[in-house]
């Protein structure tokens, strides 16, 4: 790729590239001009073809931001010379510049010599290509001088002889030199060496026949012997001295240490590609073991030493990727500084590695099971380190005695109180000073004082439908108007959007999920990733015999659909805390709306949805914008919003209205539909519903007025055991009315026919079990029987009211007169 500095090696690489494809044509002739005599169709039709492939890959090669520097041109030789005149540069400063790097290398003994060579060859190659050309001779000259020193006597050996040597002798002999002096060159490291001093006797004798040495003219030409102190020959020649070295001997010590040895902890393990077996210098994560044999007592090491094995096992190591790898017949040698995984052993049962980038993976079947990275010129596999000890481990310590001034002491003399506080008692100078440093971790603070954690800084969602909150909450005292006594919220993470289901009992949850997923995941064009809730029955499953808690329905079709779910731990309602949120703010407004207006308790439902519905429409601190904009990307319009349970005079639909008859029918607003534009009102006369867009809403009429607001108790009701008290729950049940505006309004409660009716006992007894002592509301309790059935039930039994025709069973009623 050509970046600007480096055009000579690019024209010479797409050159060769060129040639070795054949398309080089264009580059080494003009094209052929055709003539009526001779069209050279063929060489022509060739030739533009060689110029197209080599503008297509001289552009390739070239880098985007340096294109528009070029000139554009059709023909391909143009565009090379279009490039030279760019980054060409001037001759004189390449020469000079080559020419220093050639006098200026030297050979540092590090690398191979014949490359070396080879490299100060090349420059004098590229001098030669810019018309400055070096002998052989000089070039020889040049490498010789660059030599370190212990290539002396080689360069005496040349110049010595009469003969000179080409540049390919000369490589041969380095070669050949450099071999011989690594085979005699001795091995050391960290050596020191001391001989024993000889104590010289400085006496009267010494000093004057030194004196009288000194006096004496030494001839120049004679060398005289330091050790015995003829002349003609030099100490090193001495036989006297030879004869000496060999009688006194040399005393010698020699000092080897081992400096900068690295901290390896004992729970890594490296990877080693020389390793025959996998090798544990502890029996840390062992499974199991088993003592080595005869054969196996000893392994040897890289420098023939053999060390003793301890144990032969299996050790079982725990991968961050999640996966767990057994190495099996591994050797114990306490004697080693780190754990190594032989790759031989693992190739055995199908493992493979590779190896790049300072990064290790390590792959069966084409899955990556684990992964490593490069430190220290070693690869260190990823493994879950633990500080937990191993059966193996022997971890008894020794007692220790504790000081009488110590903060720990102290801290428990005076109640297990805080450290601020006892550094308080020392800055008043109430406790002597002593040092806080070894204020210990007070394991029985801990069980004493934990509460619980608060988790900050949850990462949200980054989008609709990533992730969904739920809960249910119920039951309520008072039912709702089809009987339903818990609701179901769904709300979105992201957007904050919300919904909100009735139902009669927590097992419907997963029958509503399953529309509500529907109906979003085909709105929306996504799919529900996962779904947070508690670890309630209806949601996580109950708990079976065994005492172990089983995946229920709920969660059972969530892993059918590949949702993941995220369920809470046991007491901690705070890590649901968007959806406990949203139903306290929700059981919030549907009081407030309530307690304002002069509508029953029962249309709580009612009131609930359009709190949901107000609050998908409103900011909230959560999100930006609106939760209605975030979630349709519309900006919603709340124009239409009027009180709820206010007055209203509407105009229902009815086809066969009377000229004379009224307009409109009072009622009370109670809600939007959900499928259509328009309002819901509720007729308080006829307790029926209906839906219309005609209507004029009174809402400045009996609001405002304090006398007019309600205490209203909504709040969900604790679960009590039924074997202990039996509070009966009010359920009212509407009657049909019947009407030529409104149709017939059936009874959508399901009836009870189970219900045991106990004659002759009061029902104040009945709702007032005794030696039950429990906290009671103030509520007023209403029995779920009618007292128009005791009544009946009573006059039945003693015969009041009826006469000799009435007939008291079912045959006598079928041949009765009136039948």
């Amino acid at each position: 790729m050509l970046n600007g500095t480096n055009f000579k090696a690019w024209k010479e690489a797409v050159e060769i590239i060129l040639g070795c494809m054949d398309l080089d044509l264009a580059l080494l002739a003009e094209k052929p001009t055709p003539t009526s005599e001779n069209p050279n169709e063929d060489k022509v039709e060739k030739w533009e073809c060689s110029n197209r492939m080599c503008l297509m890959i001289m552009k390739r090669s070239v880098l985007e931001v340096l294109r528009g520097f070029i000139s554009e041109s059709q023909n391909a030789k143009g565009f090379l010379d279009a490039i030279e005149q760019y980054f060409t540069s001037n001759e004189k400063v390449d020469a000079s510049n080559l020419l220093a790097k050639l006098i200026s290398m030297r050979y540092k003994g590090k690398g191979n010599i014949r490359e070396y060579i080879m490299e100060m060859s090349n420059l004098a190659s590229k001098l030669k290509a810019l018309k400055l050309e070096l002998s052989d001779d000089l070039l020889v000259h040049l490498v010789l001088i660059s030599l370190p020193t212990h290539f002396g006597q080689f360069k005496v050996i040349y110049n010595t002889q009469k003969d000179k040597w080409t540049l390919n002798e000369l490589i041969s002999h380095c070669v050949q030199e450099e071999e011989r002096q690594l085979r005699e060159k001795t091995e050391s490291a960290h050596l020191a060496s001391s001989s024993q001093n000889r104590k010289r006797k400085n006496n009267k004798d010494d000093v004057e026949r030194t004196s009288q040495l000194k006096k004496v003219k030494k001839d120049e030409n004679t060398p005289t012997c330091f050790f015995c102190k003829k002349p003609g020959h030099m100490k090193k020649e001495c036989p006297k001295y030879a004869s000496w070295r060999v009688k006194k001997g040399n005393f010698l010590s020699f000092v080897c240490s081992e400096v900068n040895l690295a901290f390896v902890p004992r729970d890594t393990w490296w990877v080693d590609s020389g390793a025959t077996t996998h090798i544990s210098v502890s029996m840390q994560g062992c499974l199991w073991s088993r003592p080595p044999s005869d054969n196996e007592r000893f392994i040897y090491v890289g420098d023939g030493n053999k060390v003793t094995v301890e144990a032969i096992g299996t050790f079982r190591l725990q991968l961050k990727t999640g996966f767990h790898l057994d190495l099996f017949e591994t050797f114990v040698v306490p004697s080693f500084r780190r754990n190594l995984i032989s790759i031989s052993s693992l190739d055995k049962f199908g493992f493979s590695c590779s190896f790049g980038n300072n990064k290790f993976s390590l792959y069966q079947n084409s899955n990556v099971v684990g992964s490593g990275s490069l430190i220290d010129n070693l690869y260190l596999l990823d493994v879950v380190s633990s500080n937990k000890e191993n059966f193996h481990i022997d971890s008894r310590g020794t007692k220790r005695k504790i000081n009488e001034n110590s903060a720990t002491l102290w801290h428990k003399r005076l109640g297990h109180i805080s450290k601020q506080r006892i550094q308080r008692l020392v800055s008043d100078e109430i406790l002597e000073p002593f040092d806080l440093l070894d204020f210990e971790v007070c394991v029985e603070c801990i069980k004493g004082k934990q509460t619980n954690s608060r988790k900050l800084g949850v990462e949200r969602a980054k989008d609709v439908l990533e992730l969904i909150h739920t809960d249910i909450c119920g039951p309520f005292p008072v039912a709702s108007w089809n009987g339903q006594q818990y609701f179901i919220t769904f709300i979105d993470d992201y957007s904050r959007y919300g919904y909100v289901f009735l139902i009669h009992e927590k097992f419907q949850s997963l029958d509503v999920f399953k529309s509500f997923k529907a109906e979003v995941e085909l709105q929306l064009g996504k799919k529900i990733k996962a779904v947070k809730y508690d670890c309630g029955g209806e949601y996580y499953g109950r708990y079976d015999g065994s005492g172990e808690q089983r995946p229920g329905p709920f969660a059972l079709f969530l892993r059918e659909c590949g949702i993941v779910p995220q369920y809470t731990m046991l007491g901690k309602p705070n890590m649901n805390g968007v959806a406990e949120r949203r139903n306290k703010t929700l059981k919030d407004m549907v009081r407030s709306m309530i307690s304002h207006s002069s509508l029953p308790e029962l249309l709580w439902g009612e009131a609930l949805k359009i709190a949901v519905y107000i609050l998908n429409r409103v900011p909230s601190k959560a999100v930006n914008k609106t939760s209605y904009e975030l979630w349709t990307g519309k900006r919603p319009s709340i124009k239409h919003l009027h009180i709820w349970g206010c007055p209203a005079e509407a105009r229902p639909y009815r086809p066969h209205e009377s000229k004379l008859e009224s307009r409109t029918v009072s009622c009370y607003f109670v809600g939007y539909p959900e499928f259509s534009r328009g309002y819901k009102f509720y007729n308080l006369t006829t307790k029926s519903f209906f839906e219309t867009g005609n209507a004029r809403f009174l809402e400045d009429v009996e609001f405002g007025k304090e006398e007019n607001i309600r205490n209203i108790i909504f709040d969900e009701e604790p679960v009590i055991d039924s074997d202990q008290v039996l509070v009966p729950i009010t359920i009212p049940v509407p009657t049909p009315v019947i009407g030529h505006n409104h149709g017939v309004i059936p009874d959508i409660v399901p009836r009870q026919d189970n219900i045991e009716v106990l004659p002759q006992i009061p029902i104040e007894q009945a709702q007032q079990p005794q030696e039950v002592s429990l906290r009671r509301s103030t509520r007023e309790r209403k029995s779920a029987i009618s007292d128009d059935y005791i009544m009946f039930l009573q006059e039945n039994e003693d015969g009041i009211g009826l006469t000799e025709d009435d007939p008291i069973n079912f045959c006598q009623a079928m041949r009765s007169f009136n039948s």
